[in-house]
């Protein structure tokens, strides 16, 4: 297609995850490699990130003189095939998989953004919350710039689109002096790639070489290991990667602010094969599950996780206790988002379609119940009716987080206070609302002994309600202020 067309057309797929989990907004990524079918190394980039975001995908490619565009709603292998990903022909190319957070989920607001302007075209992904969105929407109204969504990204490449400056350099510093909050991006021009991170380091990003000319840019380095990338290393918070004919060269956006990379992605929206500041995921949630056995002890006869994200803390939690791991739940792995459903009620109908347990391994037996977060509870309370049905004696749950009491402004869809189940009501008074005979969340202080890194370097606002910003979300942080004066 040519530029500024996109083929955006609504899709009636559901798509995997738990309402009862924090999401994470998207996975960015970025290649710029010639003489590769960069479409094609893009879509499976794209499909190794696939967990961070089901909801769109898209892919822009640069071939030196134009920008091509292809976007729908969907999973990665819904929305690509042969077809359309023949004409995205290249050497540059950034992808995009979304889960919504500023914006509804809908086709408009699906990604790449890509448009024209004065240095050409200019294509832009984006994984991160704005918190001063209503400013930079005012901003782009008094110059006379209309915007066909309340997606912050669609701000930010309007603003590029007219920065100062006249490289693209000196544009992105220009946008990132005005921007506040988490934005990791990657960036397509006609003849360059960039990649950007926020002075804070809130969402992670990493970079490394392809063969002998290649470069590649991914949220996580589970995308880069699976094209064979080397020398890879992270993008430095406030860093401007620009990648060209030339190589690579980074240039300093915004001086590094106080570190705030959120520390969700070790518990839970990282993929487990995944290493983050020299950590691979897997190993840390082990560690989580280790000091949650530590310090929820209990006599119990079988450790079994919630599959699939807490399964790397259930086997800590059983090395460290004694007590043996086995699966009790089978997942389906392909039944649609139980959050996506209209109510509560049908939410919890859902969980029976996605799970199925296993009553010859959990009959008669005392079960330690793992997660790795409770964020509403209305999946878990009906998950642990299926253990005890499947004919569990007890059911202790233990969660490899604290408790969520706040949310999240930074590209995570934490809920609000009034859906927060541990902002209304005491652990104890927890245990009684899902049925558990016990319940144990981890300790903030176990959490960091876990993650093995000082606490001020981390982003922990949904566990302490101490937020980076005064700002928040626009209207959304005043909302959630009203709720909170009103709660407990």
């Amino acid at each position: 297609m040519p530029i500024s067309q996109c083929n955006s057309q609504s899709c009636s797929n559901a798509c995997v995850a738990d309402s009862d989990r924090p999401h994470e907004s998207c996975g960015v990524f970025g290649i710029y490699a010639p003489s590769e079918q960069v479409a094609r190394l893009t879509f499976f980039g794209l499909f190794a990130l696939q967990h961070r975001g089901q909801e769109s995908a898209g892919i822009a490619v640069s071939d030196g003189q134009r920008a091509t565009l292809y976007k729908e709603m969907g999973l990665v292998t819904q929305v690509f095939n042969e077809d359309n990903l023949r004409p995205l022909a290249g050497h540059i190319a950034i992808g995009h998989t979304r889960y919504s957070t500023a914006d509804s989920s809908r086709p408009v607001s699906a990604q790449p953004f890509l448009l024209e302007s004065m240095l050409g075209p200019i294509a832009i992904a984006h994984n991160g919350n704005l918190v001063n969105t209503n400013e930079l929407r005012q901003r782009l109204f008094q110059r006379g710039v209309g915007l066909t969504s309340w997606c912050d990204t669609e701000i930010m490449i309007q603003l590029l689109a007219g920065a100062q400056g006249s490289t693209w350099v000196d544009r992105i510093r220009d946008v990132m002096a005005i921007s506040r909050g988490a934005y990791s991006l990657t960036l397509l021009t006609r003849d360059a790639l960039y990649a950007v991170r926020d002075p804070w380091g809130f969402r992670p990003l990493c970079m490394g070489r392809l063969n002998g000319n290649g470069w590649v840019v991914a949220s996580e380095t589970c995308a880069l290991q699976v094209l064979g990338v080397h020398d890879v290393q992270e993008v430095p918070p406030g860093a401007i990667v620009e990648i060209t004919a030339e190589g690579a060269t980074i240039h300093q956006g915004l001086p590094p602010a106080q570190r705030h990379l959120c520390v969700f992605e070790y518990i839970y929206f990282s993929r487990p094969d995944s290493v983050m500041d020299g950590q691979l995921i897997h190993q840390v949630r082990q560690q989580l599950g280790r000091e949650l056995a530590r310090e929820h002890p209990v006599d119990a006869d079988l450790v079994m996780s919630i599959p699939d994200s807490a399964t790397a803390a259930a086997i800590g939690y059983a090395h460290e206790s004694g007590i043996p791991y086995n699966e009790g739940l089978m997942k389906n792995r392909y039944i649609g988002r139980t959050f996506i459903q209209p109510d509560d009620r049908l939410r919890k109908a859902g969980v029976a379609l996605k799970f199925n347990t296993m009553p010859e391994i959990l009959k008669g037996k005392r079960v330690v119940v793992v997660d790795d977060s409770i964020v509403r509870g209305n999946t878990s309370q009906p998950i642990l009716d299926l253990v005890r049905k499947a004919g569990a004696r007890e059911v202790h749950m233990r969660v490899s987080s604290p408790p969520i009491m706040h949310p999240c402004f930074m590209g995570v869809d934490m809920a609000t206070y009034d859906e927060l189940i541990a902002y209304h009501h005491s652990v104890p008074e927890i245990e009684r609302l899902l049925g558990a005979d016990s319940l144990g969340f981890l300790s903030l202080e176990g959490l960091m002994r876990a993650v093995d890194r000082p606490g001020n370097q981390f982003c922990l606002s949904c566990f302490v309600g101490e937020y980076p910003f005064d700002e928040r979300m626009g209207g959304f942080a005043r909302d959630c202020e009203t709720v909170r004066e009103g709660g407990r």
